[in-house]
């Protein structure tokens, strides 16, 4: 194998392992988002420790895969979309610790809750709001290992879908709230719940909108949906 062919090669490696490690690090945030609503339905306060600790494993992975796209960049300096892919990534592992951050976040709600009793209302807007950003995640990291760029699109749209339904759902439980007031403390725990899915929806739709900038070399984060759906249509 002449010399130039064998670094290619080496580089094609190392691309294929991050990217790897990257999707791994996807499959363990998307089982903290399970439990985390599991943790919160079922008040399971061990499952909820559970979710706490793994945390750590997160942030180590997320520091792993930093460590690896610093090597890449100094020692192979990759150029047009190696660039691009390697700098996508340590973006994507940024969006992937803050989605854990997020589910955390209702693990230590989930505790609140075994604590104070369980809320009047709100467990079916979990429900509903958890199964449809733990699905936009999914979509969203299947999209970013094939650059799909269709796909990546369709977890935008959904994203939109999810902020109305999390708006609606914290109005209906506001008003709930000004009628039982002895109800506040355990349904504002719910609340925040339903704002860190929300959370997670947007991370999930940033780790989407980096496949446009995967395969196009465009940055349309902060573009509104019309916009973003005709550029993506110019391309096919």
């Amino acid at each position: 194998m002449h010399p130039e062919q064998h670094i290619s090669h080496q580089f094609d490696t190392e691309l294929e392992a991050i990217k790897s490690h990257v999707l791994a690090m996807g499959g363990l945030v998307e089982k903290q988002i399970e439990d985390a609503l599991t943790a919160i339905i079922d008040a399971d306060s061990e499952l909820a420790g559970e979710i706490i600790a793994r945390e750590k494993q997160i942030n180590g992975m997320e520091m792993s895969v930093d460590e690896e796209a610093t090597r890449i960049l100094v020692k192979r300096q990759p150029a047009a979309s190696d660039l691009r892919m390697v700098l996508a990534i340590t973006k994507a592992v940024r969006d992937l610790e803050r989605i854990g951050d997020e589910s955390k976040k209702i693990a230590k709600l989930a505790l609140s809750l075994t604590e104070e009793g369980p809320a009047p209302r709100g467990y079916f807007e979990l429900r509903h709001i958890g199964a449809a950003v733990r699905e936009m995640l999914h979509d969203a990291l299947d999209a970013f290992a094939r650059l799909d760029v269709q796909s990546a699109l369709e977890v935008v749209r959904r994203d939109k879908t999810v902020d109305r339904e999390y708006r609606s759902a914290t109005r209906e439980l506001v008003t709930y709230m000004m009628e039982d007031p002895r109800s506040i403390s355990r349904v504002m725990n719910i609340m925040w719940a339903l704002r860190a899915l929300e959370r997670i929806g947007d991370h999930s739709r940033n780790v989407a909108e980096y496949v446009f900038y995967l395969v196009k070399g465009k940055d349309l984060r902060h573009t509104g949906l019309d916009d973003l759906e005709s550029a993506v249509k110019s391309w096919s």
